[in-house]
């Protein structure tokens, strides 16, 4: 274990945020339930970001920015939607603050109440459609597809760092279009794009399914998900995809005149993924000894440690540190050197803790050799390689290391993913196994709620590939409806 960390056995929430603290990704802020993002975890979240970012624009989306501060009669315009935001809610009533009398502290001005409070963006369907309705005339003007990086605040009770905070980052998609087919097609191309960035990038597989009603998007007709499966065995909603039909164009009154010249409402969809992929990372591949950062998405893929004993060692050493670093750079590696005066065995388990996913380790006798030795994070094996054949040999160390961390997750998820027949079997392997139970459901809420009811566990999703021939429902023992994934969650 490094730096005190706590052992995943010993307490796995615990060993979570330690190694979210300890390797700098971020720090609790000054009000209860905000958290601060340092270097390390931005730029980390950037690189998650612009992989995503450039699907996005790839596949026809383009961004924009709407305000922060949101009508509270918009919020009524929709009123399933504000249901599922109600409590979370974060309202302004006043605009203006004054000094109190003696002059020691600040106090809300009276006189500065709002004529109409708002509301802090929870989300931003009903800002965002209020500028549709006023951006769609024909159809012309479709399909709008429009995506936005912003923050957030949901007032949440309940926080853990990156996971569930007051405020958060994240993007969020909104789109808009002439029929229904569109719409839903939209929402599935969405899902697929989260999927290739899930897996792809942050090594982490998932699930892709149809939520329930009960879990679905207050205000959509269907939400589609990705679900993955966390080192805790626990699932973790990952990516949301909502096709709202037209419930957001009835409730803002956006129409459009259609192909036959007739009046008609849009149909939209909304999606959106949140620096919760960052605490998704930690928990899908961390370790003991701290992070284990997928190489596509890392903020440094390589960590040089010149190991010398005078300054002297340490000028020869750095000439050909500077060689390989400048190297590796044009070769669009991200590289850094650790310079500092800490000893070599320190440098190893800092590092080791930011999850850097390769340490290239070279002394004077390593030059001498004229070679260096490199040691991969997630298997911590060594192997010396000669100098003049560093540069391919991280390049292709890099995506072994991307692919095994990958196969890794893939190999843990399918360990610990149960195919039930009966409900004694599926209360069992929840309460001790855990991990997710593939079973018949009879697609009652009844059924679904009382099973979370009494064990806690829910439907992350109904797979695309679900088959309920020849299943009975695990709770009810009726005629099954859907194949459904169950698994307690974040």
């Amino acid at each position: 274990m490094s730096k005190g960390i706590t052992s995943q056995k010993e307490n796995y929430a615990n060993w979570y945020t330690d190694v979210i603290l300890k390797s700098g990704l971020a720090d609790y802020g000054p009000v209860k339930g905000t958290m601060v993002i340092k270097p390390y975890g931005y730029e980390l979240w950037e690189n998650i970001k612009l992989a995503l970012d450039k699907m996005l624009k790839e596949s026809g989306h383009v961004n924009a920015y709407f305000p922060l501060f949101i009508p509270k009669s918009f919020l009524a315009s929709e009123a399933k939607h504000v249901e599922g935001f109600a409590k979370e809610c974060a309202v302004v009533t006043h605009h203006r603050l004054r000094t109190t009398n003696d002059g020691q502290s600040v106090e809300v001005d009276p006189e500065s109440k709002l004529e109409e409070e708002v509301i802090v963006r929870p989300t931003s369907e009903t800002v965002i459609w209020s500028m549709y309705k006023k951006w769609i005339q024909s159809y012309r003007d479709l399909p709008l597809l429009i995506n936005q990086w912003a923050n957030v605040v949901r007032w949440e009770m309940r926080t853990r760092l990156f996971l569930r905070t007051t405020e958060f980052l994240w993007q969020e998609g909104h789109t808009a279009h002439e029929t229904d087919d569109e719409a839903e097609k939209e929402t599935l191309k969405i899902l697929e794009i989260y999927r290739n960035l899930a897996e792809n990038y942050l090594a982490m597989p998932v699930l892709t399914g149809l939520k329930t009603d009960s879990e679905k998007f207050a205000g959509a007709e269907k939400t589609y998900s990705i679900e993955a499966m966390m080192g805790d065995k626990r699932a973790l909603q990952a990516g949301t995809s909502h096709n709202l039909g037209q419930n957001f164009a009835k409730a803002f009154g956006v129409t459009f005149q259609n192909r036959q010249n007739k009046e008609d409402l849009v149909y939209a969809t909304s999606w959106g993924v949140s620096t919760r992929l960052v605490g998704g990372v930690v928990m899908a591949h961390g370790d003991d000894k701290g992070l284990v950062l997928p190489p596509k998405i890392a903020p440094i893929q390589v960590v040089v440690i010149p190991i010398a004993k005078n300054n002297e060692d340490k000028t020869t050493i750095m000439n050909h540190v500077n060689d390989i670093t400048a190297q590796c750079s044009k070769k669009g590696i991200r590289i850094k050197v650790d310079n500092s005066n800490n000893s070599p065995g320190f440098k190893f388990n800092e590092w080791e803790l930011k999850g850097v996913p390769i340490r290239l380790e070279i002394g004077l006798r390593d030059i001498s050799n004229k070679e260096a030795v490199l040691a991969r994070r997630d298997t911590i094996d060594k192997q010396s390689i000669k100098l003049n054949q560093i540069v391919e040999t991280i390049s292709s160390l890099l995506d072994d290391i991307q692919e095994n961390i990958l196969n890794k997750a893939v190999n843990f998820r399918d360990k610990n993913t149960t195919i039930v027949q009966s409900y004694k079997e599926f209360k069992n392997i929840i309460s001790n196994n855990g991990g997710f139970v593939r079973c018949g459901w009879d697609g009652t809420e009844a059924s679904e709620a009382a099973i979370k009811n009494e064990t806690k566990a829910t439907i992350r999703c109904i797979p695309f590939n679900s088959d309920p021939t020849g299943l009975k429902c695990i709770y009810s023992g009726d005629k099954a409806v859907h194949e459904a994934i169950f698994a307690k969650a974040y």
